[in-house]
Formats: C-alpha cells, sequence, structure tokens
C-alpha cells in the first residue's frame, strides 16, 4: 500500500515539472521515472505536460486565494491540482488529498504549507471561469519577435494552439491500410485524436506507419522524390523525413551529427522494412564522392514551431543561442547546394515560427547564388493537395502556424522552401 504521498505518477510528475524549472527538458528526464510502473510513466509525463501548458490559467486560479506567492515547490503542487481538477476533470476531492499529502513530504516548508494548499485548492475545485480564462503568453523573447511578425491577433490564436496540446499524426506507407479510427487529413497524414500507446496500435509492428507531425510530413511532398532518385536527408533524426525518401523508392543516404539518435533511424527502418545508407557525421564537414539529385535540409533550429507539443520548451529556454544558430543554418544551406548535382533541387525546412529561420534564410540565399531560384508549392508539377493559398510566403516560401487547422487540431509551426540549382 502506497504511504502518504506516495501517489506514483503525482510525484512523478511534480519531479519532471521541477526538473522544468532547473533547465532540463522533460524529453531528458525520460530516464528519471524508470522506477515507476509503465502505466504511472505514462500518467506522470501527461500530468507534467498539461500542467506547464496551463500554467499561466492555473497561476490566475491560485492568486485568487491566496495572500502571497507560494513557495515555488508548493506553487507546483497546486498547479498540478488545479489543472488535474479543472482541465482534466479529476474528482475535487481526490486531487485535493493527494496534493496535501503530497505537500507533506516537502519537509518542513511542506508540512507548515499543507492546511493552505487544503484550503486553496477546496476553493479552486469550484472555479467558475476557467475556460474562458486566457492562455499561457509566451515568454517576451519569443513573443515580441512573433508579434512583430504576424500581429497581436495571431499571437493570441497561436497561444491558444499551444494549449490545445497536439494529436496523435502518422505517416503511412504507400499502399498500407490506414489505423481504425484515424482521420484524412488534407496534405496527405492521417490523424488520431486522444490519447494512445503508439506502439499497440493496428499495423505499427508491421511497419505500415511512422509517427509525423502533418506540417513535418511536408517537406518531402514538397521535394516530390522519385523512385531511384539519389537524396540527401541532412540532419535526418528521428528519421520521419527518412523513411518517407525511402518509402518512395530513393536511395536515401541520412546523416546526423548524433550517432544515437541514428540508431533510432534504424530501428524505424528496420520496423518498416525499408532502408537507406546512415552518416554519423556533423553536415558541414560532410563531403560525399558523388552529386545528388536532391537534398533535405531540416536545419537545426529553435525549434519554436512545436511548442504545442512540447510545452517545456518555453520554460527551458531564453532566446540565448538564436543567432548562432541562424549563423550555422546559412552555412548549412550553403553546404547543402554544393552536394547537388547541376539542376537539383533542394528544400530547406525548419520547426521554427521565426521568419530569420525561415522566410529571410531563403531570401538571403537567393542573393547569394546567383541562378538559384524558388518553386511555389502552388506551380504546376508540384501542386501540393490541401495548400491554402495565403500559406505561401512572398518569397514563394511555405510557411506554417499552430493556428492553421483550427477545426482540425492544429499543425507544428514550421517553414519549407523548395528551390532548383541552376543548370
Amino acid at each position: 500500500m502506497a504511504k502518504p504521498g506516495g501517489d506514483l505518477a503525482r510525484k512523478g510528475a511534480l519531479q519532471l515539472i521541477q526538473g522544468v524549472r532547473e533547465g532540463r527538458s522533460l524529453g531528458d528526464q525520460s530516464g528519471a521515472l524508470r522506477s515507476l510502473p509503465v502505466a504511472d510513466q505514462a500518467r506522470a509525463a501527461r500530468l507534467a505536460a498539461e500542467t506547464l501548458r496551463h500554467q499561466g490559467r492555473a497561476d490566475q486560479v491560485i492568486e485568487a486565494f491566496v495572500n502571497r506567492k507560494p513557495a515555488p515547490q508548493i506553487a507546483d503542487v497546486l498547479r498540478l491540482a488545479v489543472v488535474e481538477m479543472l482541465e482534466l476533470g479529476a474528482p475535487g476531492h481526490g486531487v485535493v488529498g493527494a496534493a496535501v499529502d503530497l505537500t507533506r513530504t516537502l519537509g518542513a516548508r511542506g508540512q507548515a504549507a499543507a492546511g493552505m494548499v487544503n484550503a486553496v485548492l477546496r476553493k479552486a475545485a469550484a472555479f467558475p471561469d476557467w475556460a474562458t480564462l486566457p492562455p499561457q503568453p509566451l515568454p517576451e523573447w519569443l513573443r515580441g519577435p512573433l508579434v512583430d511578425a504576424y500581429g497581436d491577433p495571431v499571437m493570441r490564436a497561436i497561444e491558444a494552439a499551444h494549449q490545445r496540446g497536439a494529436p496523435l499524426d502518422l505517416t503511412l506507407k504507400p499502399g498500407a491500410t490506414p489505423v481504425p479510427g484515424a482521420e484524412a487529413l488534407p496534405t496527405g497524414s492521417w490523424r488520431l485524436s486522444g490519447p494512445a500507446q503508439v506502439s499497440t496500435l493496428p499495423g505499427f509492428e508491421a511497419g505500415d506507419w511512422w509517427v509525423q507531425d502533418a506540417a513535418a510530413a511536408l517537406p518531402v511532398r514538397l521535394l516530390a522524390p522519385a523512385a531511384g532518385e539519389v537524396i540527401a536527408d541532412l540532419c535526418a533524426a528521428p528519421g520521419g523525413k527518412t523513411l518517407q525518401l525511402a518509402a518512395a523508392g530513393a536511395r536515401v543516404t541520412a546523416v546526423d551529427l548524433s550517432p544515437q539518435r541514428l540508431r533510432r533511424v534504424t530501428e524505424n527502418l528496420t520496423r518498416c522494412g525499408l532502408s537507406a545508407e546512415l552518416v554519423p557525421s556533423d553536415v558541414l564537414d560532410w563531403r560525399p564522392a558523388t552529386l545528388f539529385d536532391a537534398v533535405l535540409l531540416d536545419a537545426p533550429c529553435s525549434a519554436t514551431g512545436t511548442i504545442r507539443r512540447h510545452p517545456d520548451l518555453p520554460f527551458i529556454r531564453d532566446g540565448h543561442g538564436i543567432a548562432e544558430l541562424i549563423e550555422l543554418q546559412t552555412a548549412m544551406l550553403d553546404h547543402a547546394l554544393s552536394l547537388l548535382r547541376p539542376g537539383g533541387r533542394l528544400v530547406y525546412a525548419t520547426c521554427s515560427l521565426i521568419p530569420d529561420e525561415g522566410e529571410v534564410q531563403v531570401a538571403e540565399a537567393l542573393e547569394r547564388h546567383p541562378g538559384l531560384a524558388v518553386e511555389r508549392p502552388d506551380m504546376p508539377g508540384i501542386a501540393l493537395p490541401g495548400i491554402e493559398p495565403d500559406w505561401i510566403t512572398e518569397e514563394g516560401g511555405l510557411r506554417l502556424r499552430p493556428d492553421f487547422w483550427p477545426g482540425l487540431g492544429g499543425m507544428d509551426g514550421f517553414y519549407l522552401a523548395r528551390l532548383r540549382k541552376p543548370v
């Protein structure tokens, strides 16, 4: 029998949240919960993610019932409980009791705060206006530039999309049967709503599909690989795009700096019955013997387009290092173009909402490389299905945002552009 405060999933969630406060991502902390049963690991991860996703709203509720700001650990217990009750619909009496027990495990300060936690959460359980509270704003280092780029109404819509989280998107191998209950999306991906254990879904073991956000699947569709083409996938891990290229019959060389991340690509290729050459290397140091018909560069970036599925990101980043990332993207884009045969094509992509990592990169590449041309996603011979005209940018790329497809569940933020090297 669990001792007081021994709710394993809640304790695990609190541990994850506190790790985020210390600058560690949720993904980097996966090993911290290995001692828990698998079901509790999954529940802890979900509770932590939802608490971070709704922290701003939870704080507004808590502030209505406290006289002074709680200590950080106590505040996290309160937030966890408020989100579990008001967002996830857990019965208040059970959540309040568990939160009080959990508070008492936090040393002398927790023992002293247990009564306050009990009183605050009993009132919070009946808070009537949860649904109308505004979503958590992005930190100013990111919000300011995005408001400048898109305007405040769009920024509020993006923040609302982040609050809703992300469904599970799948990319199917050609001819594979969709997972029962999955919905076809306009761009060719398939979407499952609600929680799901990926490894138990029909078709997983057979390798009929892989998990890939609908936006992340578009760079390969824009590249339009043909059977037999020789294609490089640069910065390839975790490998969704490598799988797409291989499934189209291309001869793929996947390059990534991390051998460990490439092992995951190998596992997915094996599961799906596909093949590619994997090269552990710094992309900038890699110089193959022959040139490629096409290159896909999914460049390292701020990952600000993935916040709806990584709600910890705003808490562990402060904008530091983005200038260096932009310099790296520029160098990688120039290097990737040098790997193309004359007349070859390249798709540049980043999962960032920041125009300096997307639109500006391509506009400046066109200035640096005479004869380089953008091939718009609506031009004859490409015409990507499901693309809205206003997603196409001035320079001919494709800007995707989390607030797109609000009735379908949104998409990650992405930028992509297809470039043609002169003959």
